[in-house]
């Protein structure tokens, strides 16, 4: 079941996302002493990291990694390492850990193994992974169509190496399997058009159609759905 938060403008959905996961870090390191955070690239997001690096934390217990990363050199503009850096990790928020997703192997099918094991040696399940979704349903880097969609929804590691349909460059992605290993899922939506993808996502039907399905359609951890209509 999802939680469901409607906002008139994307700038009030990413001021209120930004306050409820500084409330779970806060509460994730006072509970255990470390916290752990994923995040998406686009422009959605930005808001979002961009109001959070301003939040007090102690941000020496944070972990911050990626749902998904082109394999681009992490100077790019296409670079989500890079779109984190430039927003969250400024001011006191760049004492926070970053854990790439992208490193010097030749393309993400040959660095793929080492991100895995980087991923493995993390704090599971993660606190908050926050999730952005494609005109076509898609969520990570979990295309439908993709040739690797069938390994990321059924694989039992942590991280898959992809190469989208349609969309330039390589990916690593985080698996079916590693997004639901964490305590909150939050999902950003904005305007009509996703909006109706959503709400299509939200019936009965195959997640190789809509991959969001696999958050959706699962009661293992709880979601939450922040709606912009503009």
């Amino acid at each position: 079941m999802q939680t469901e938060h409607i906002f008139a403008t994307g700038a009030q959905a990413a001021t209120d996302i930004a306050a409820r996961i500084a409330t779970l870090l806060s509460d994730a390191i006072t509970e255990r002493g470390v916290a752990t955070l994923a995040v998406s690239g686009g422009r959605s997001p930005r808001p979002v990291l961009e109001a959070l690096s301003k939040v007090p934390l102690d941000w020496t217990k944070l972990i911050v990694t990626l749902v998904d990363e082109r394999w681009v050199d992490p100077v790019s503009a296409d670079s989500n390492e890079r779109l984190v850096r430039e927003t969250l990790l400024q001011g006191p928020a760049a004492a926070a850990r970053f854990v790439p997703m992208k490193n010097s192997a030749a393309d993400a099918y040959a660095g793929q193994s080492a991100v895995e094991a980087d991923f493995a040696a993390l704090p599971w399940p993660f606190d908050i992974i926050l999730l952005g979704m494609g005109d076509d349903g898609h969520t990570a880097s979990l295309f439908p169509q993709g040739k690797e969609l069938a390994e990321g929804l059924s694989s039992p590691a942590y991280t898959i190496a992809a190469t989208p349909p349609v969309a330039p460059h390589q990916r690593l992605s985080l698996t079916a399997h590693a997004i639901l290993q964490s305590r909150h899922i939050f999902l950003q939506i904005g305007g009509a058009g996703k909006k109706a993808v959503y709400d299509q996502a939200l019936a009965s039907g195959p997640v190789e159609e809509l991959p969001i399905r696999l958050a959706l359609l699962q009661d293992k951890v709880p979601v939450e759905v922040w709606i912009a209509e503009s």
